[in-house]
């Protein structure tokens, strides 16, 4: 039991509440051919993805490290890697903006 006048967040709420704030846990690019592709949503991106992002070089690494096995068939659909990095900071803008706004339940 926590002491009186002490936070407690169960861990499991505050994460489903932040995915919701944030539209989920994976981010959707869909090409021109209506093709879907998904990365990790930045705030959900675990420790691997996140090391290959940071020691990836350039956009086409980045956005290689973003895809993972998905990389051919997304640029056979017609993306670039321009336009994953593109998406990854457009979703990165918004989730500081949420981040700033959001308060996660209390339990």
């Amino acid at each position: 039991m926590s002491k009186p006048g002490k936070a407690r967040y169960r861990l499991s709420a505050v994460k489903a509440s932040y995915v919701e704030a944030v539209g989920g846990d994976v981010v959707e690019v869909e090409t021109d051919d209506g093709k879907v592709y998904m990365f990790p949503h930045p705030l959900f991106a675990d420790d691997e993805t996140n090391k290959a992002i940071d020691a990836a070089e350039g956009d086409a690494g980045k956005a290689r490290a973003l895809l993972g096995n998905q990389w051919d068939a997304y640029v056979k659909s017609g993306g670039d890697a321009n336009g994953v990095m593109l998406v990854f900071l457009a979703v990165r803008a918004e989730m500081q903006d949420t981040m700033g706004k959001h308060r996660p339940p209390r339990q």
